[in-house]
């Protein structure tokens, strides 16, 4: 799946995020604005989830281990409050409130962007067998 297809899965995850849960707030003049901010936002976070995470991901080896894979969750909110800080650094409206709400975030974000990277790639794979 390319850049942009997984910016705009990220995105629509960010904001079904935002939408679901509150302390997750999303502000813009318009629609326009709130669509163009999530792609903005979707980007960074993209960006910290390919730098960082496996980073995170490697050191925490063994807490990962011993949670069963539960400690990803803590891993995925600290991508999304170090998104929220980039975000208001670059004066962007989007904001995460604090780690427990970062925490559900994380789980609304990975289920909406596991279906939405499951129905992109079954439908690319599909056009091609």
């Amino acid at each position: 799946m390319g850049f942009l297809l997984r910016t705009v899965v990220n995105a629509v995850a960010l904001g079904v995020a935002s939408w679901l849960v509150g302390g997750i707030y999303l502000t813009g003049a318009d629609n326009t604005a709130k669509v163009l901010t999530l792609l903005v936002v979707a980007v960074i976070f993209g960006v910290f989830n390919a730098i960082l995470k496996p980073l995170f991901t490697i050191v925490t080896i063994p807490i990962v281990l011993l949670t069963l894979g539960l400690f990803l969750i803590v891993i995925n909110a600290c991508m999304l409050l170090l998104t929220s800080w980039l975000a208001g650094v670059f004066g962007l409206g989007w904001h995460v409130d604090g780690f427990w709400t970062a925490v559900w975030g994380s789980i609304i974000v990975s289920i909406v962007s596991f279906i939405g990277n499951a129905v992109f790639n079954s439908s690319q794979r599909g056009g091609h067998d």
